[in-house]
C-alpha cells in the first residue's frame, strides 16, 4: 500500500518527513515525494524509484518551512515515473492519496471543460484540480476540501494542503487506512501508526467516512453526514506501533480491513487507465490457441481458483481443470498439449504447489504463477510470473492476499476472453468499470461488521455449521467452512446447495446453522428452494444476500444480513468480506488465538 505522512511542527518538516517514509518502506512502492509550505509559498520535490533518489534531490533542492505533506506510491493510475508521482498540485492545492477514485474520468472530463489541464496520468491528480476549481468559485478551505471529498466515489485516504497556509491539513479516508497524531504544539497524519512512531504516542484513529481539519493545536473531526464527532485519542506504546496492528486487536482484522486498499493496488497493476484494457504479463500467450487451463493451489488460493474456474469458462469459454496441489502430480494427469498451467501461492514458497509447478513443465506446459512475493522460489521457476500486490500478510488465516487473487483472476479472465473473441470491447469496458468499483464494495461490506459480529455471537456455540452456495458461491461456502474451521476449531462445511438432498441435509436439525449465501441472481430460485428444504426442518438458516434476497426470503430465516447489491460478476468479493468477519467474530467468541490458530503455519514448506 502507498505510505502517507502530514506534518505540522515547530522544526524542520522535510527530515521528518523522510524518516517517516522510511518507516513505510515495507509497503512497496515506486517512487516518492514531498510538498512543503514555507513563508508563503509551496514547493514540491518528487522523484521515482527508491528513498535514496528523493533524498538526493533534497541535499541538491533543499525544501524548507515546517508543514508538509509526503508520499510512497506503489502506481495504481499510470507508470511509475516522476509526473505521476505524488504530492500531485493543481494551483494552490497539493493531495497526497491511497486508494481509487472511480468517477476520476467523469471529474476530469468537467474540469478538463473548464479550462484546467492535467499532467499526470492519476486518478489522485483530479482531487487537486477540482478543490482548486471550489477555491477559485470563491470557497474557503475548508468549505472547497468538504466539496471535493463529497463528490469523490471510491475507496480512498488523502491529505490535502495549501499554498499560503502552513498551519492546515485537511484529510479524509474511506476504505484506507489514516491516522492521527497529536503532539506538542505539532499535529501529524499518517497511513498507519508505524509512520508516526517517534513524532508522538498519542493517536486517533479516523473512523470510516470520517474527515478531519488539523492545525497544530487543534483536530476537528467530521463523520460521514459532516457532523462533528469525537475520536478516541490512545497513548500506544513504540512497540505497539511497529507491531502495527493499528486499532485493531489482530493482525487478521487489520488485513480484513485493508482490502479496499489491496484491491485498488492490484487494479492498479492490472487495469491500464490509460485505455481501459487488462495489462499484464500473460497477454503475450496467445490464449485462442490454448485448448486448456490448469490452475492448481492449496487451501484459500485453491478456493480462490474454484472462483476463477466460473469466471473463465463463462466468459471466455475456456475449460478449466482445477486441482489440490498435494494430489495432483501424484495421479499423473495427462497435461494437453499447448495448455497452460497456472499456479497460486500467497508465499510462492508453498512445497505441493511448487512440486506440482515442476511436474506441469516436464510436461511441456507453459506455466504461469499467481504470488504474493515476487523472490519466491515460484515466483522465479514459473514462466510468468504475475503478483498479485496483497503486502505483507501476517494473519495465518489468509483474507487480504485472497481478495487479491480474486482480483488478479478476474482481470485475466476478462483479457483471456478478449483475446479469445467471447466479448467485444463494449463488454470489456463493462466488466472492467465493474472490477473498478470493486474497493468500493468491499468498504461498503466491511461496514458491516457490526450486524456480521452479531451473527457470529449467535453460532459461536455450535458444534458444527453448514455453508451453503450454487454456482460461485460454492466456492465461496466452502472458503467460509475454511475460515470458521482454522480460526475458530468448529467442525463446518461447505456444500453445493443443491447437493443438500444427497446426503447433507440428514445433518440438519435445530441445533445446527445453516449459513446461506445467496445473492439475487439466476440461481437465487434453486437456492430459495434448497433453504426451504432446510427451514421444514426446523434448521437454522442464516441467511446473507441483497436487499432483493432478503426481501424475498429474509422473513423466513432464522438470522438475515443484508449485503451490497452487486453485479454478479464482482459479487464474490462482497461474500468474502462476509464470510472472514463471521469467523473472526466467530473466534473472539470463543476466545481462540486469531493470528496463530493451533497446528497452522502461514507457509507451508514441506509436503
Amino acid at each position: 500500500m502507498c505510505g502517507i505522512i502530514g506534518v505540522l511542527a515547530n522544526r524542520p518538516a522535510a527530515p521528518i518527513i523522510m524518516a517517516a517514509l522510511g518507516r513505510l518502506e515495507y509497503r512497496g512502492y515506486d517512487s516518492a515525494g514531498m510538498v512543503s509550505v514555507h513563508k508563503g509559498s509551496m514547493d514540491r520535490r518528487r522523484a521515482s524509484g527508491k528513498l535514496s533518489s528523493l533524498a538526493a534531490l533534497l541535499e541538491q533542492q533543499p525544501l524548507m518551512g515546517s508543514s508538509g505533506i509526503g508520499h510512497t506510491r506503489w502506481a495504481t493510475h499510470g507508470l511509475p515515473n516522476e509526473a505521476n508521482a505524488h504530492p500531485h498540485r493543481a494551483g494552490p492545492v497539493a493531495v497526497v492519496h491511497n486508494g481509487i477514485i472511480e468517477n476520476y474520468l467523469d471529474l476530469r472530463a468537467e474540469l478538463t471543460a473548464e479550462g484546467w489541464g492535467f499532467s499526470s496520468e492519476t486518478d489522485s491528480e483530479v482531487i487537486a484540480t477540482l478543490c482548486a476549481s471550489m477555491l477559485r468559485r470563491g470557497l474557503a478551505h475548508e468549505d472547497a476540501a468538504a466539496a471535493t471529498i463529497a463528490r469523490l466515489k471510491g475507496a480512498y485516504a488523502l491529505c490535502l494542503m495549501f499554498e499560503g497556509v502552513d498551519n492546515l491539513m485537511i484529510c479524509a479516508r474511506r476504505g484506507s487506512p489514516l491516522v492521527i497524531g497529536y503532539g506538542d504544539g505539532e499535529a501529524f497524519v499518517g497511513s498507519d501508526a508505524i509512520a508516526l512512531a517517534p513524532l508522538t504516542d498519542r493517536i486517533a484513529y479516523l473512523d470510516e467516512g470520517d474527515w478531519a481539519v488539523i492545525t497544530r493545536n487543534s483536530v476537528r473531526i467530521h463523520d460521514a453526514e459532516g457532523s462533528i464527532v469525537t475520536r478516541d485519542v490512545n497513548t500506544v506504546s513504540l512497540e505497539t506501533m511497529i507491531a502495527d496492528k493499528g486499532q485493531h486487536r489482530h493482525f487478521m482484522a487489520k488485513e480484513i480491513h485493508e482490502q479496499p486498499t489491496v484491491a485498488a493496488r492490484a487494479l492498479g497493476f492490472w487495469i491500464s487507465r490509460s485505455d481501459q484494457t487488462v495489462d499484464c504479463a500473460a497477454k503475450a500467450l496467445d490464449w485462442a490457441a490454448i485448448p486448456r487451463l490448469t490452475i492448481i493451489a492449496c487451501g484459500t488460493a485453491y478456493l480462490a481458483g474454484h472462483v476463477a474456474k466460473t469466471w473463465f469458462e463463462q466468459l471466455a469459454k475456456l475449460p478449466v481443470e482445477i486441482d489440490i496441489a498435494s494430489e495432483f502430480r501424484y495421479r499423473e494427469p495427462p497435461l494437453p498439449k499447448g495448455g497452460v498451467t497456472l499456479v497460486v501461492s500467497q508465499s510462492g514458497e508453498t512445497a505441493d504447489t511448487l512440486a506440482a509447478l515442476r511436474y506441469a513443465k516436464s510436461c511441456g506446459q507453459q506455466t504461469l504463477a499467481l504470488v504474493n512475493v515476487s523472490s519466491s522460489t515460484i515466483a522465479r521457476e514459473a514462466d510468468i510470473s504475475m503478483p498479485i500486490h496483497a503486502g505483507p500478510e501476517i494473519g495465518v488465516a489468509s483474507t487480504k492476499a485472497f481478495s487479491a487473487q480474486l482480483i488478479c483472476f478476474a482481470a485475466l479472465a476478462i483479457l483471456v476472453a478478449k483475446q479469445r473473441g467471447t466479448i467485444d470491447r463494449a463488454e470489456e469496458l463493462r466488466l472492467i468499470g465493474l472490477l473498478s468499483t470493486v474497493p468500493r464494495i468491499l468498504a461498503e461490506a466491511i461496514a458491516l461488521e457490526p450486524a456480521l459480529a452479531s451473527l457470529a455471537s449467535d453460532i459461536a456455540d455450535a458444534k458444527d455449521v453448514l455453508f451453503l452456495g450454487r454456482g460461485q458461491m460454492h466456492a465461496m461456502a466452502l472458503e467460509g467452512a475454511l475460515k470458521l474451521k482454522e480460526i475458530t476449531y468448529i467442525h463446518a462445511e461447505g456444500y453445493a446447495a443443491g447437493e443438500l438432498k444427497h446426503g447433507p441435509i440428514a445433518l440438519v436439525d435445530e441445533a445446527m446453522p445453516v449459513i446461506a449465501l445467496a445473492p439475487h441472481d439466476a440461481l437465487f430460485e434453486k437456492m430459495s428452494s434448497n433453504l426451504r428444504e432446510v427451514m421444514a426442518r426446523k434448521g437454522r438458516v442464516a441467511l446473507l444476500s441483497d436487499p432483493a434476497g432478503i426481501a424475498q426470503l429474509g422473513q423466513d430465516a432464522w438470522r438475515s444480513v443484508t449485503l451490497p447489491q452487486t453485479d454478479p460478476f464482482i459479487a464474490p468479493f462482497t461474500y468474502a468480506v462476509a464470510i472472514q468477519l463471521i469467523a473472526y467474530h466467530t473466534a473472539l467468541a470463543k476466545g481462540t488465538d486469531v493470528d496463530q490458530p493451533r497446528n497452522l503455519a502461514k507457509s507451508v514448506t514441506v509436503e
